[in-house]
């Protein structure tokens, strides 16, 4: 309800891909790199079910260079010292991350931008390397020792929800996101375009409502 025109960017991950089938970590379901938008959620699951014949998935699971992807959109949006873009990058995987180092460093370096990610894990695979990046239970530091600003990663176990109710899926995916939104450009001292709202007229808790 929030992005305006709904087309949202999407893109793949640890497959081979045509016409060379070398395993690319970053490249768009649609197969075109100049227009990776899909129009609504209708639009990404059309592609990815034309896509998924046309691929071969193929390990490692590489976190890192859709993340660094996302934050470069992050990056060009944070110039425009206003809140008017924020970025929420979802992942959704069945396997167990392989780059853990580069994905702590680029969740660090991420959460300095407008931009939360949203981990679902499908599947019966250990996704004890996901709550970790998770940082509920501390401050997620990079394998150098840096530490995140900010905590931006929201992990939840597709496993969970199995036999619950849609909207109990949708309230625990999105219950950091508005928190993280606000929170982000009232740390960094910006207000809505246009807006005469004073920075303590941002709400430092989300609502107890689902989006």
């Amino acid at each position: 309800d929030y992005d305006s025109d709904k087309m949202f960017p999407a893109f793949g991950f640890g497959a081979q891909i045509p016409p060379a089938w070398q395993v690319s970590h970053e490249f768009p379901i649609n197969f075109n790199p100049a227009n990776p938008f899909c129009a609504g959620v209708e639009g990404v699951v059309l592609a990815y079910q034309q896509c998924l014949p046309q691929v071969k998935l193929y390990g490692p699971t590489n976190f890192a260079p859709i993340i660094n992807h996302v934050a470069h959109f992050g990056r060009q949006a944070l110039q425009q010292q206003t809140a008017s873009q924020y970025f929420v990058l979802l992942i959704i995987t069945d396997g167990v991350i392989t780059d853990m180092d580069q994905t702590r460093s680029a969740i660090v370096n991420a959460s300095r931008l407008p931009m939360s990610i949203i981990i679902v894990g499908v599947g019966g695979a250990d996704f004890e390397a996901m709550e970790f990046l998770d940082g509920d239970d501390g401050t997620l530091r990079s394998a150098t020792g840096e530490a995140a600003l900010r905590d931006i990663v929201q992990f939840v176990p597709f496993r969970q929800f199995t036999n619950c109710p849609q909207e109990a899926l949708a309230q625990s995916v999105l219950a950091e996101v508005p928190g993280q939104v606000a929170g982000f450009f009232k740390l960094m001292g910006l207000k809505p375009p246009h807006s005469d709202s004073t920075l303590s007229d941002l709400p430092s808790a989300p609502p107890s409502d689902p989006i």
